[in-house]
């Protein structure tokens, strides 16, 4: 007689419902309009540059809310900046503004995280929890270091921006702030397998009390 599978080895509704969302258009939506905003300034300049990339974020931003269903919040603040900073670079033909753009969305972001833990409002577990389920300190740790890391990179751009020319900058932009985010969220993974609870404890699930012992 084949066994029943018990409700504590159901699949989670999370892994269900995110199935279908590819990482690798996820990369593609956020990567696309820097890959652009780096081949237009190398051909055309800044300004064809910013035009391009405010185009594009636009329409990454329109295919995201088209495929998910939503606009996750750091894209979605990432590009109303874009948006401000490139519409201010355009009118006054100064590119001061898109470059100082890395640099207020790094400060935002920075600062929503802080206001979250001053406010007892974990703003990383609802960006992360549907991924990871941590103990309280282990999200407050998290939070920190992420803060910290916001802040440097904030400071980085500011130090390229202002003592290396454009085409670095724009270089850095695209192939720099990216990998380096990618390698601090991957040397973030000790923390978060110290820190894990266990599946059962996640809301929504039952815990399987009587799974038999291996």
């Amino acid at each position: 007689m084949q066994k029943q599978p018990e409700a504590g080895n159901l699949p989670p509704p999370r892994q269900q419902s995110e199935a279908g969302q590819s990482p690798g258009l996820k990369l593609l939506i956020e990567l696309g309009p820097l890959l652009v905003f780096f081949c237009v300034n190398a051909a055309y300049g800044i300004y064809a540059a910013t035009a391009s990339f405010m185009v594009v974020t636009l329409a990454s931003l329109g295919f995201a809310l088209w495929r998910y269903h939503k606009l996750p919040i750091m894209p979605l603040v990432s590009g109303v900046v874009v948006l401000v900073f490139g519409s201010l670079t355009l009118y006054l033909r100064d590119d001061t503004f898109i470059k100082l753009k890395p640099t207020l969305v790094y400060l935002i972001f920075a600062g929503l995280l802080g206001a979250g833990l001053l406010f007892k409002k974990p703003l990383l577990e609802l960006l992360l929890g549907s991924a990871f389920a941590l103990s309280e300190e282990g999200w407050r740790k998290l939070t920190w270091r992420w803060i910290l890391f916001f802040v440097a990179m904030a400071v980085v751009n500011e130090i390229v921006w202002r003592n290396f020319s454009t085409d670095v900058w724009v270089s850095f932009k695209a192939f720099g702030f990216l990998p380096i985010t990618f390698l601090f969220a991957l040397a973030q993974m000790p923390l978060i397998q110290r820190y894990s609870e266990p599946q059962a404890g996640r809301p929504g699930q039952v815990p399987d009390e009587r799974r038999p012992l291996d």
